[in-house]
């Protein structure tokens, strides 16, 4: 009985302490008024309820769906919540809401007797806006401190919104079992449809659920639910809302759950995406440059904030608009996980819309899971031979003039101790650049390097922004592959797409931008150009490009296009096979290696990394 008591007095006590407290507040100037101090103890504001942000592909469908907070969310406004969902809550939960101020005395009493009368809680007695304040605001604990504050919160909701305010943030925030919240995210959930497309059958079953999440789990306890739902028509009808014949036909109407889990496709892409938008913000934020400039003992504080900042935003619910192109995804995906059987042997694939400047495919490896490490972007190896064009062949051409048909020695070479060979360990003698090239010697390479100088060569690498590229790779190891640490495979293809903008560099995105959800852009990315080499250099590039597949290394990557160009690669001990080249659209990079350095040896004779590549790109 205690209990039932307990909520006597507090159901007496409230309304009495409330109504002197306003009487005292209009007759004594000299005490502030009850509702100053609900101001100050308790201010509510408009809350922003946790709803999800969604993924887009270029042709603007869903490819992913991002949870804030383990909360599956689907805002619906109170103009567009059915009436008939407005008429089952109000003739279950709370039949008067548009009236009280926030609790209802009389039906908290009648629910005291009713449970008194049953020795057990057969009414709640709580109004819709102590059921929001508790669910927001409060916590669920059964002590009448915070019943008591309940009705306090309650009385200051009433105050601060209006009905239709409470009334709809209650709709978007209760429970609906298995992560669902909200009324819209459960009709989605539970029967694959928008809100307004169900039927009174559907919206009375799923209206069921919050009064018992366990309980009326769907899922686990389907006839609960539809024993309720019956309930809940029976009170539409009971209250005249619902006539025999629709009540009778409504409850008979076959419920069958479509049940729709969480839209999440593409997780290489959708891993980079979100490591992508993160970039994003902080640029466009100035936290990058925060990060930048702080000290070590300040950045953790920093990047603290940048991933609040972060978390805000995404709860809010933003579209992310990417240039996917699912198809070359597919593709993509295929070819890694079908033509690498091998145990330890792992690899991935990018390719770039060279014209658009927008990533629109990546493997992050075989069998790929989400948020997973992603070797297309997070794993770095040495490049081989693949850097030759970017800090040998372009530096070279642009400084000197040199041609395709220009000569170079491909003979022995020493500098010092170092003293570099070719890969068939002969001397050439003097070449075209075009056939040092498409056979990748080693000699000419390092010469041009030697000749253009380190610092000058190097600064031709600057644009691309590679990450890990330290001091001590100057050096003309370099010139040949030797990095200390190299580069990602995407950053490697992405340096490639240059060749395709006439020696102009943009940076390659899979973000085209971000909007809230009314479509509002809030972030993208600006093109900022930078020329890298001229433009005539680039021409004799393409021209050497060309010739590596037509009738050099990279012979079986060829097939019937408009161009195709691009460099093989083979790091020292054959630890990293690499391809990277170009068509007249699109530029892709493959590496094939192990993610702890290993020899490949075993399949570099069958032109795996030349395979794929082609697989990849060929349409």
């Amino acid at each position: 009985m205690r209990p039932f008591f307990g909520w006597f007095f507090i159901i007496i006590l409230a309304p009495v302490l409330i109504y002197i407290g306003m009487i005292a507040g209009e007759e004594a100037n000299n005490v502030k008024a009850l509702d100053t101090v609900l101001d100050e103890k308790i201010p509510i504001s408009k809350i922003q309820l946790a709803r999800n942000s969604y993924i887009y592909d270029q042709k603007g469908n869903l490819i992913s769906e991002v949870i804030s907070e383990q909360e599956n969310r689907i805002v619906v406004s109170y103009d567009n919540v059915p009436e008939e969902i407005k008429q089952l809550y109000l003739v279950s939960e709370d039949q008067h809401f548009f009236e009280h101020i926030g609790f209802d005395a009389a039906g908290m009493l009648r629910a005291v007797f009713t449970n008194i009368k049953h020795q057990s809680i057969e009414q709640g007695g709580s109004t819709i806006t102590q059921q929001l304040a508790r669910n927001v605001f409060l916590s669920h604990e059964q002590t009448y401190n915070r019943k008591l504050s309940e009705l306090l919160y309650s009385y200051q909701l009433e105050r601060t919104w209006t009905k239709e305010e409470i009334f709809e943030t209650y709709l978007n925030s209760i429970y609906y079992s298995n992560g669902v919240y909200g009324i819209a995210t459960a009709a989605t959930y539970y029967f694959g449809k928008e809100l307004k497309e169900l039927n009174l059958a559907e919206m009375a079953f799923i209206s069921s659920i919050p009064n018992n999440p366990t309980v009326y789990n769907p899922l686990q306890h389907f006839e609960n639910t539809k024993s309720r739902q019956e309930l809940l028509l029976l009170k539409l009808h009971e209250n005249e809302l619902l006539s025999k014949e629709d009540y009778e036909k409504e409850i008979k109407a076959p419920i069958k759950l479509n049940v729709r889990g969480q839209i999440d496709h593409y997780p290489d892409y959708v891993t980079y995406v979100h490591d992508e938008l993160n970039e994003l913000i902080a640029q466009k934020e100035g936290y990058s440059k925060k990060i930048n400039e702080a000290n070590e003992e300040n950045r953790p504080a920093i990047k603290k904030q940048l991933n609040e900042r972060i978390n805000q935003i995404t709860r809010n619910g933003i579209i992310i608009h990417t240039a996917l192109d699912p198809s070359i995804q597919q593709k993509v995906t295929k070819a890694i996980n079908s033509r690498l059987p091998y145990e330890s042997i792992q690899g991935s694939a990018i390719v770039i819309d060279h014209k658009s400047h927008k990533i629109v495919a990546l493997s992050g490896g075989k069998n790929y899971k989400k948020f997973d490490f992603n070797r297309a972007y997070q794993s770095y190896h040495q490049p081989g031979s693949a850097i030759k064009p970017l800090l040998d062949y372009a530096p070279y051409i642009d400084t000197t003039g040199a041609t395709v048909n220009s000569m170079i020695d491909a003979g022995k070479f020493c500098k010092g101790i170092y003293c570099p060979k070719n890969y068939s360990g002969k001397n050439y003698g003097h070449v075209t650049l075009e056939t040092a090239l498409k056979n990748s010697y080693n000699t000419p390479a390092v010469r041009m390097l030697n000749n253009v100088g380190i610092e000058k060569a190097f600064s031709y690498l600057k644009p691309f922004n590679f990450d890990k590229t330290v001091k001590a790779d100057y050096g003309l190891p370099a010139a040949i592959g030797g990095f200390t640490y190299g580069m990602s495979p995407l950053e490697l293809t992405s340096a490639y797409t240059a060749f395709a903008n006439g020696g102009n560099f943009y940076d390659n995105h899979a973000i085209i931008k971000v909007t809230d959800l009314q479509g509002n852009t809030l972030y993208e990315w600006e093109e900022k150009p930078v020329r890298v080499w001229k433009e005539s250099t680039n021409d004799q590039m393409r021209h050497l490009l060309a010739s590596v597949v037509s009738s050099g290394t990279g012979k079986r990557a060829a097939f019937s296009a408009p161009y195709i160009g691009g460099k093989t690669g083979t790091s020292n001990d054959y630890n990293d096979l690499w391809f990277v080249g170009l068509t007249d659209k699109y530029t892709a990079g493959v590496w094939v290696g192990k993610d702890k350095k290993g020899s490949v040896r075993g399949i570099y004779s069958s032109g795996i990394h030349l395979q794929l590549w082609k697989q990849v790109i060929n349409n």
